[in-house]
């Protein structure tokens, strides 16, 4: 019989196999998601889970656009950016960003800043796929629908 080991496996970059997700985030806060679709990205929903190998999913969010916020944070939530000259400093709120050309912006800036930054974190923000409408791509990978509607209900605590 074989003693029990006292070291925890490290896996290596050749041994991970990746899968395909798909969420509809139709309806869905942007937080919540953020945080599944960013555990999802770094592989921390596996047994296997190193931090210092990429071993995350990819993960393909479509109806990008539609997402919400709870209480008045669309109006409230400010980005800056800065454009390198003195005084610089932009500001946009996540309302106008959602309005705007990009929409999608907000779910990929949300779920960014919950990745660790580096190379290993922009590795892995290359497996998230964002797009505003139903359609993508990526059908020949055949995803694997992730029902986070589910996820969010059953982490939460009941009083």
């Amino acid at each position: 019989m074989k003693a029990l080991s006292k070291t925890t496996r490290s896996i290596k970059p050749t041994e991970v196999e990746k899968k395909w997700h798909i969420v509809d985030a139709e309806g869905l806060v942007v937080g919540r998601l953020a945080t599944i679709i960013a555990n999802i990205l770094r592989g921390k929903h596996k047994p296997s889970f190193t931090p210092h190998v990429d071993c995350g999913d990819h993960v393909v969010v479509i109806n990008a656009d539609k997402v919400k916020f709870t209480s008045n944070k669309a109006a409230k939530k400010i980005y800056y950016k800065h454009t390198g000259y003195p005084g610089g400093l932009k500001e946009t709120t996540a309302e106008k960003v959602l309005e705007g050309r990009f929409p999608e912006r907000v779910l990929e800036k949300a779920v960014e800043r919950m990745i660790p930054t580096g190379p290993l974190g922009r590795a892995q923000m290359k497996n998230l796929h964002l797009y505003n409408g139903t359609e993508h791509p990526h059908d020949g990978q055949k995803p694997e629908v992730l029902d986070v509607a589910s996820m969010n209900r059953k982490n939460k605590v009941s009083a």
